[in-house]
């Protein structure tokens, strides 16, 4: 599949006409990347039917240059504004702070072109001198180099997971045990390469079908027990071959982390055990290996959730049989943030509600924006009253799942809320949200978003450390003086579960569970392909210690009414 590759070249087409000074283009390169690289099918395919216009946010434009990368490999385009402007946009922008606008004046002023350029220029004392920039961003851009080169070596769980999973199910049909392994199955939020284990009785042939499948830009290394390949997009995968009275320890011990397993090792020491890949041992006697259950047994110890293992209290409560019972994928039965037609969104509001229910929801909240985010398209108070009337058409239509009224509205640098108490009282739902001003200082932004947990209508915080993994870094927030206003004021917090998201982090999740805040998840969809995003957000609750009733997605649509009055 390259949807990845497709999506990595209109995002670059989009940074480079942004440094260009063009006007809503980018916005629409953008959204056109982010509906493809969450498709769940082969971009090539839809372009051998001459479906590519069918895809959200695709015209005719920007089909025609994605057909002409699929036939040649290059775009001209793309090619033209690499001459013109010869940046390692990817690079430079994953610095913190460090937008189009600034990326083109350190171009044009300094000749900076990549991350080794702009350490430079900021090491001579070069960057304060110029206009708007100063030492206080100069400090900065130097502090986050280091970052941003570590950043171009990891991948977001959202859009590497459907790929490994994909690689898992082509092979399960020639082998006799498979499963994901390392951070990946751990439900990590960035991914540094995928590990795979297998057991199978034909190595060789595994192999073999392992590094020529479609999806493989390049073979790194093949052997019989070990191959790497790297896929289009640029994730490397290993798929390691085991002996089946390994397979356990072999995964446990893949699965990691590492300070978890060093943990592990120590209490094997303890036991007089050997603890290592191939298996628990006694001298030289295996005792365990075949499956992760029985060597955790064999230490005393409950089977632990690959997400909890972070050596964060698990091996404690494994020890004295005090793990939670953590929400499980299918308990979720709903999505509580989505954008439409009405706002920003690719999609109407029915092809939602039919999306929603091929995932299986029992119920799912329409949130688009009101108020006075217009480049998100903000609806007005006319806008809103008329959607609910197509929401009660559709709810009349469709009687298996609920459709809940909701609006996600700003919230301004004062704490207040940009639209009238007269339209949040009409709606079922209100998520409120920081949209702007992220560099207010802590002590500010705190008493900012607490005075917005404190307004009488205001149900969920949404997306509330407004993180964008890889490019913009969390708001300063006292974080536990928010969860304590939410637990006073019973505001519930969500867990965003847009790939580039995940906020609340599991860090900030288990805070709020300890503190018995409750959770919601929204997929924060942009189209209909973007619902599927929710499984994400379970994750992060599990590796946050979640159990079924932190979530309100699992509530009942009775309970969840009740929960919502005004």
């Amino acid at each position: 599949m390259k949807n990845a590759e497709v999506a990595k070249i209109l995002y670059e087409i989009a940074d480079l006409l942004e440094i260009e000074g063009v006007e809503f283009k980018p916005r629409a390169y953008r959204k056109a990347a982010q509906n493809i690289e969450s498709l769940s099918v082969d971009i090539e395919d839809l372009y051998r039917r001459g479906e590519l216009e069918k895809i959200p946010g695709v015209g005719k434009s920007i089909a025609e240059k994605i057909k002409e990368y699929l036939e040649t490999g290059k775009v001209k385009k793309l090619e033209e504004l690499r001459q013109k402007i010869p940046v390692d946009i990817k690079s430079l922008s994953a610095v913190e702070g460090l937008g189009p606008r600034m990326i083109k004046i350190l171009y044009e002023k300094l000749g900076v072109k990549n991350l080794d350029d702009l350490e430079r220029v900021a090491k001579e004392r070069r960057i304060r001198r110029l206009k708007g920039f100063g030492e206080k961003i100069e400090r900065k851009i130097l502090e986050n180099i280091e970052i941003a080169r570590q950043r171009q070596q990891r991948f977001l769980l959202g859009f590497v997971l459907p790929e490994a999973n994909a690689i898992v199910e082509e092979l399960k049909p020639f082998v006799k045990k498979i499963s994901l392994a390392g951070s990946i199955r751990r439900r990590k939020e960035t991914i540094g390469d995928v590990d795979i284990l297998a057991v199978a009785d034909d190595a060789e042939k595994i192999m073999d079908i392992f590094t020529s499948m479609k999806r493989v830009e390049k073979v790194l290394a093949k052997g019989i027990t070990k191959s790497s390949v790297r896929l289009y997009g640029g994730i490397q995968v290993d798929l390691r071959i085991v002996e089946e009275e390994s397979f356990g320890s072999a995964l446990q011990y893949f699965t990691g982390s590492k300070e978890h397993n060093i943990e592990v090792r120590k209490i094997a020491i303890k036991h007089g055990y050997k603890l290592n890949e191939y298996g628990l041992f006694k001298g030289e006697k295996r005792i365990a290996g075949k499956s992760e259950e029985e060597v955790y047994k064999a230490l005393g110890m409950e089977w632990i959730p690959p997400e909890l293992r972070e050596n964060r209290g698990e091996i404690e409560a494994a020890l004295n049989g005090s793990l939670p019972k953590l929400v499980e994928y299918e308990e979720v039965k709903g999505d509580l943030q989505m954008h439409t037609k009405w706002s920003d969104g690719a999609n109407t509001i029915e092809e939602m509600v039919q999306e929603a229910i091929k995932l299986g929801h029992k119920f799912i909240a329409i949130t688009d924006h009101v108020g006075s985010l217009k480049i998100a398209g903000g609806m007005d108070e006319e806008d809103v009253l008329e959607q609910a009337k197509e929401i009660e058409k559709l709810r009349e239509k469709y009687d298996d799942i609920y459709i809940f009224h909701g609006v996600e509205a700003n919230i301004m640098k004062d704490g207040s809320l940009d639209v009238s108490n007269k339209l949040l009282k009409e709606v079922d739902l209100v998520l409120a949200s920081v949209h702007s001003a992220f560099r207010m200082d802590e002590k500010e932004m705190t008493s900012r978003v607490i005075k917005a947990i404190e307004h009488e209508y205001v149900d969920i915080i949404a997306h509330p450390t407004c993180r964008i993994i890889q490019k913009r870094e969390p708001i300063k927030i006292d974080m536990e003086k928010v969860l304590e206003k939410a637990k006073e004021n019973e505001v519930i917090m969500e867990i965003n579960a847009y790939p580039d998201r995940l906020d609340l982090n599991d860090i900030h999740t288990k805070m709020a569970v300890e503190m018995g805040v409750k959770l919601s998840i929204g997929t924060d969809a942009h189209s209909k392909e973007h619902l599927k995003f929710y499984e994400y957000g379970i994750a992060v609750a599990r590796r946050g210690w979640a159990k079924k009733e932190d979530i309100i997605n699992t509530y009942s649509i009775r309970e969840l009414k009740k929960l919502f009055e005004k």
